[in-house]
């Protein structure tokens, strides 16, 4: 059975850093997208960034470039998700997700992700 667990939320006031953690088990293949979404009250879910665990192909939300650095622990099967220059526009709750075959990983769309996280809050005040 596929799990996994999110860490690392939390409030911070715009400029600061967070960094998010998402430890992944129960996978029979090392080879797969991991990443993150978010949801704003009110809004849909949309992608942040993603990873390829083997490989280690990104993509990005446009909007999230330059400021969060995904990155991917191969020993402990952990994403990781380096946020800093945090704006209040960021806050949301941050959901990890996991999928075997995408065909489009750029689009960041999240119907292609079969695996989530139970989800973590950040919140970045003005």
């Amino acid at each position: 059975q596929v799990q996994l667990v999110e860490s690392g939320g939390g409030s911070v006031q715009a400029g600061g850093s967070l960094r998010l953690s998402c430890a992944a088990s129960g996978f029979t293949s090392t080879s797969f997208w991991m990443g993150w979404f978010r949801q704003a009250p009110g809004e849909e879910r949309e992608g942040v960034a993603i990873i390829h665990t083997t490989g280690g192909a990104t993509h990005y939300h446009y909007s999230v470039l330059g400021r969060f650095t995904i990155s991917h622990d191969n020993v402990k099967n952990t994403v990781h998700l380096q946020m800093d220059s945090l704006k209040p526009e960021d806050t949301a709750v941050y959901y990890c997700a996991a999928a075997r075959v995408i065909l489009r990983p750029v689009l960041l769309r999240p119907r292609d992700y079969d695996h989530w996280g139970q989800g973590t809050q950040v919140t970045v005040s003005s």
